[in-house]
């Protein structure tokens, strides 16, 4: 057995549902929903009428087998043998058909699920599902090679060509199921009603002596015209072939509505789908008999006496005097007759081999593969010529077809009143036995006794008898068998109760059916539909697994066999001998029916030959069995090899769901303390957040009323040094508090940027400007390299890129005691590079990837003395990635280090940009006066503002709140409001709100907060995102502000000359140019492409297309196309990429060629 995984763990299921497993779940369960192959027809389903399943079921009395048997019957062994023989045949089958009818109808099932519940379990259904389809076929085949007949007849087709034509021509009108079969039948009953009674009416109206003459008939056999009882038996082992019809009555009842209150015609319309078509079939065998006669007093060959198509000719000329067309009438009734039978054999066979295949592959590849099959399996065999031997065949098959029906009808009408076996039909997997002792038992039984009977080893009169032995016997053991088990094997495992009302969903496919179709599956930890149960073939039966049926033979071996036997039987050598006995008697069972064919078609021409077709199937055997011993130790083998691997594979799989358990515990366990965590840091940088705001606003003062004493001329060298020294410490704290809030944004995730347009060269001026004297007091060489195609303007977060430079630049600063920082700036493509180099302490490489961690430093900065919170190199790393640049670092310990920055900036050529001015350097502006109202709560940064700027001849209004602020604005009428945000009552948004909603008034709306997370929920519709200050505030960038929001022009103390906004930063720039030729000598850059050569060319593309900049590298290939016109085809080829964006393969075309 194998080892299958610890189930005492009902938290977790022993097995995942894969995606492959559920998609071809899916997928089997669309294939077989129209006829629901392999489950029972659920309400749903079951839509059509009583009279259309009745109509459909009924019409499989339409095979002309029953005249051929009758004429049979009539010609060997006389009418008195075969009157008798149809009347006690016919009876038996009409009494065996109606309980199987009934409860297929009842419970809905088809004939092998019914078989599964009524006494043979879950694999033992599969032999009787082999019967039943080889029934199919064969039927098939004699009803297709009838048609064939009729159509070589009477249109002079080849019957090899007939035979594929009779048998085609199902296919596309059972692909299609039941529904269309509904449609068929129920159009082509009248018309093969009015073909079938036209030539009985006029044949007993015309020829009424037949009657007479049938009573005499001496049969060819039986030499006689008295009744012979084994001649008797001997023409009802013909008819007893056709028990197994029942079968596919079922498979049409299942789809009855469901019984109602009219119960009687619900009866009605089982006995009339079900039992009844035996009586129909009864009326045909006689007229099989009667129109033999007829055919025989014509004069019509004997050969061709039991051919359905002659008969019924010798009928239809009865009373249609052209021969012609009474053989296209009957040409139209043979092959109307043959399309409707075998419509239904085609129909059950291809449910019999997929219940047969399904339970032993576990796969189903679709009802359509096995109808084809099936199909195929009777071309063959017309091929092969079985027209020529139905006697035999039918008799044959006759014995075990009786031996599976007599042994289910038992069960229903005996087992089930006696309480030998449950109630109902369980045909579920997950509640069967595989091998039910009762059925399985009573049918081996009845079929050895019945074929050793059939073929002489009990006598003459048990030959004859066959057929009733079998049926004799397998009724009688299997009342016997289930008293002495009890009923044991009937129901492995009680059901479980599914808390459901109607329907439940499968775990499996994830469908929703029935209650009646669904099981729990401890598998899977869920309810199962019987479809995906049949369909699982790893689980090894684990809700059931004593009723596996290697467990039930290893438990029968060890109970009724020596314990010594019992061991051996287990081993590798005795499987092997048990396989090769099981296959040499299949083997040897189908060669003695192929062999009984065709000895007796030899008999018949040339009788002395038989000795060596005997010893030429006898040599056949014998390489078969040596072949077969052969594949019989591959099979043991491969067999044992795949369960080795399989419980080597449950053991992995078990020890995978243990690890992936603990994993999510741990996984649950680091969540929380993630969770934890995080709540301890959001707490952290509301913190933060909370006491910069608190901190912010006494800074406000500090620095800003700093500002207005340097203002001052009349201060001393040592007034002007000390707000110097209280300028730079509030400034420092200013500082430390933006970067501890950044570090607190940063991490919650809340800081964004604040793109806008920066005047690139005066930006970077004014980064040397700050660091230059700071560089001096430390005797520090100050070298900065400048490229000269620096943009005018470029888009990005100037206070971030700010915070970048004047970290690194202060860690340069700071860590450097001696030697030379240089910064170098350089703009390709949409790109800037900054380079910042020291001669400092350096880092050391331990600690490259240590210092960009929070509150870290270097080993050496800490030995070294040197002071600093730890947070500047974390910020600038978090910032240059949100900023979407890279950073670089290379050091070498006390050599000094280097940091490169790359960063997209694309560039502007027209803006209108917020003018950088200087306070110290402005008296006032031109024009008339402009109002200002100041609105916030606290007097003295109101105090600040009034301050500064009604000197500069502004006239101020205060208010103290935000209504305060409505209700002044329209009497004032500001032309420029400042504007606080927390504030008692209203505060900052709220009011803009107010006065944007309410026209109130439209001036521009400066925003001045000590809270920088109130950017975040700044309503955009009020106030735009670049008019939005922090407090302290910077008096230079306020009056900025207001110059660009109200379009002033300043005037300058030091020239008296006017300055509109962009005068003055063109007037910054020209200077700052000037400075760098007379300080430095710059970086000289081509001032095109022209003088770049091919390598550097194909580099900038290079780096343009890994940042993904389109434009440039357009601009680019333009350039590339009048530089270097030798290599055209490369620029049209990256051209085409760049049109289809297909960037990873312009890179490959550049490395390519580079």
């Amino acid at each position: 057995m194998s080892v299958m995984p610890d189930s005492s763990r009902p938290q977790q299921a022993p097995q995942r549902v894969i995606k492959t497993r559920r998609e071809y779940n899916i997928w089997v369960a669309n294939e077989s929903i129209e006829d629901y192959a392999l489950r029972y027809a659920p309400t749903s389903v079951r839509k059509w009428s009583p009279w259309t399943v009745t109509n459909t079921a009924i019409s499989t009395v339409s095979f002309l087998a029953m005249e051929a048997i009758g004429a049979t019957m009539l010609w060997q062994y006389g009418f008195s043998n075969a009157l008798w023989a149809a009347i006690v045949v016919c009876t038996i089958i009409f009494l065996t058909s109606w309980p199987i009818s009934y409860y297929a109808a009842k419970y809905n099932v088809d004939v092998d699920l019914l078989t599964r519940g009524a006494g043979f379990g879950y694999i033992g259904s599969t032999i009787t599902s082999l019967i039943y389809a080889s029934f199919t076929f064969i039927l098939l085949a004699f009803e297709a090679a009838i048609m064939a007949m009729a159509l070589e007849l009477a249109l002079g087709i080849p019957q090899v060509i007939g035979y594929l034509i009779s048998a085609l021509v199902i296919l596309p009108l059972v692909v299609k199921g039941i529904g269309f079969i509904n449609k068929v039948q129920a159009i082509t009953q009248p018309i093969w009603l009015l073909l079938l009674l036209l030539p009985w009416f006029f044949v007993l109206w015309k020829q009424p002596q037949i009657l007479s003459s049938s009573l005499h008939f001496v049969g060819a056999v039986s030499n006689s015209t008295d009744f012979n009882l084994y001649y008797f038996g001997a023409a009802c082992t013909l008819i007893f072939s056709f028990v197994i019809q029942i079968g596919e009555q079922a498979d049409y009842l299942r789809f009855l509505p469901q019984k109602e209150k009219n119960r009687t015609a619900w009866r009605f319309a089982v006995f009339l789908g079900g039992p009844s078509w035996i009586i129909f079939g009864f009326l045909k065998v006689l007229m099989g008999m009667l129109l033999m006669m007829l055919a025989f007093q014509l004069f019509i060959p004997v050969s061709e006496l039991d051919n359905p198509t002659y008969l019924y000719w010798v009928a239809y000329q009865q009373f249609i005097p052209n021969p012609q067309l009474a053989l296209i009438l009957t040409l139209a009734l043979v092959c109307l007759a043959q399309i409707k039978i075998n419509m239904t054999n085609a129909y059950a066979g291809s449910l019999a081999w997929s219940n047969f295949f399904a339970r032993l592959t576990h796969s189903h590849p679709g009802r359509i593969v096995w109808l084809l099959f099936n199909v195929f399996i009777a071309i063959v065999l017309m091929e092969m010529g079985i027209s020529h031997a139905v006697e035999r065949i039918l008799g044959l098959y006759s014995n075990i077809a009786l031996a599976w029906i007599g042994a289910v009808v038992a069960d229903l009408i005996i087992c089930k009143p006696l309480g030998l076996s449950p109630k109902g039909i369980e045909f579920r997997r997950a509640y069967l036995y595989d091998i039910n002792p009762v059925g399985v038992g009573a049918l081996l039984i009845a079929s050895v006794l019945s074929m050793l009977s059939y073929l002489g080893f009990f006598g003459l009169m048990a030959k004859g008898l066959a057929s009733f032995i079998a049926l004799g016997s397998a009724v009688l053991c299997v009342p016997i068998i289930a008293y002495l088990t009890k009923g044991k094997y009937y129901i492995a495992r009680q059901p479980e109760k599914i808390q459901a009302t109607s329907v439940a969903n499968c775990v499996v496919c994830e469908r929703d059916y029935e209650l009646a179709d669904m099981a729990g599956c401890p598998a899977y930890n869920g309810t199962i539909c019987s479809l995906c149960c049949s369909l699982e073939a790893r689980c090894h039966d684990l809700c059931k697994p004593d009723a596996r049926w290697s467990v039930q033979l290893k438990k029968a071996i060890w109970r009724y066999l020596p314990e010594r036997w019992a061991s051996r039987l287990n081993s590798r050598v005795s499987l092997y001998l048990l396989l090769t006995l099981g296959l040499s008697i299949v083997l040897a069972v189908s060669l003695s029916l192929v062999y009984i064919q065709e000895k007796t078609y030899l008999e018949t021409i040339n009788a002395a030959a038989v000795p060596q077709l005997f010893t030429l199937f006898v040599k056949i055997y014998t390489i078969l069995f040596l072949l077969m011993s052969v594949a019989a130790w591959w099979l043991v083998l491969n067999d044992e090899s795949r369960r080795n691997a399989e419980i080597e594979t449950h053991q992995q799989t078990a020890l995978l769901i243990d690890e992936i358990a603990a994993h999510e515990v741990t996984s649950k366990d680091l969540q929380d303390a993630r969770i934890a965590a995080e709540r301890a840091n959001d707490a952290k940088s509301r913190y933060v957040i909370g006491i910069s705001h608190e901190l912010r606003t006494p800074l406000n003062s500090i620095l800003g009323y700093s500002q207005l004493l340097q203002k001052q001329e009349q201060l001393s060298e040592q007034g002007k040094m000390a707000l110097g020294v209280i300028s730079r410490s509030g400034q420092h704290l200013t500082s430390l508090i933006d970067g501890l809030l950044d570090l607190a944004r940063i991490e919650t995730g809340k800081i964004s940027l604040n793109v806008v347009d920066v005047h690139f060269p005066n930006f970077i001026e004014q980064i040397i400007q700050m660091f230059q004297p700071q560089f001096e007091q430390k005797n520090l060489q100050f070298v900065y390299e400048i490229g000269d195609n620096l943009p005018h303007y470029v888009r990005t977060d100037k206070k971030r890129l700010e915070q970048v430079l004047i970290n690194l630049l202060g860690n340069a600063l700071k860590f450097t005691t001696s030697g030379t920082i240089t910064l170098k700036v350089e703009y390709r493509f949409q790109t800037a590079y900054f380079e910042i180099r020291d001669t400092g302490c350096g880092i050391a490489e331990a600690d490259l990837e240590r210092i960009f961690n929070p509150f870290e430093r270097g080993s050496n900065v800490v030995q070294g003395g040197f002071t600093g919170t730890g947070l500047g190199l974390p910020i600038v790393k978090l910032l240059v990635d949100l900023l979407g640049g890279q950073l670089s670092v290379t050091s070498q310990l006390n050599q000094g280090s280097q940091f490169k920055i790359k960063f997209y900036l694309p560039s502007k050529e027209v803006v209108h940009p917020i003018s950088n001015v200087y306070s110290n350097q402005i008296t006032g502006y031109q024009g008339e006066r402009k109002r200002i109202l100041v609105v916030d709560n606290e007097a003295v940064d109101r105090g600040l503002v009034a301050n500064f700027l009604k000197p500069l001849g502004f006239m101020i209004e205060e208010a103290e709140s935000g209504i305060d602020c409505l209700r002044r604005v329209p009497i004032f009428q500001p032309n420029l409001i400042l504007m606080d945000l927390n504030m008692p009552l209203m505060g900052g948004w709220e009011t803009a709100r107010l006065l944007r909603q309410n026209n109130i008034t439209n001036v521009p709306i400066l925003i001045i907060s000590a809270n920088a997370g109130e950017r975040e929920v700044n309503p955009q519709d009020a106030v735009l995102s670049e008019d939005f200050m922090l407090k302290p505030i910077d008096l230079n960038l306020l009056l900025s502000k207001i110059g660009d929001k109200l379009g002033l022009v300043w005037i300058n103390s030091k020239s008296d000359v006017l300055l509109e906004n962009n005068e003055v930063q063109a007037l910054d720039v020209k200077v700052f140019k000037q400075e760098q030729v007379a300080v430095h000598t710059s970086i000289q850059q081509p001032e095109n492409n022209d003088l770049l050569d091919l390598p550097q060319s194909l580099q900038q593309l290079n780096d343009l297309i890994g940042q993904g900049y389109i434009r440039g590298i357009q601009q680019t290939l333009t350039q590339c196309r009048q530089n270097f016109p030798k290599h055209n085809e490369l620029w049209e080829q990256l051209e085409q990429a760049i049109q289809k964006f297909d960037l990873k393969h312009a890179q490959r075309l550049i490395q390519d060629k580079s």
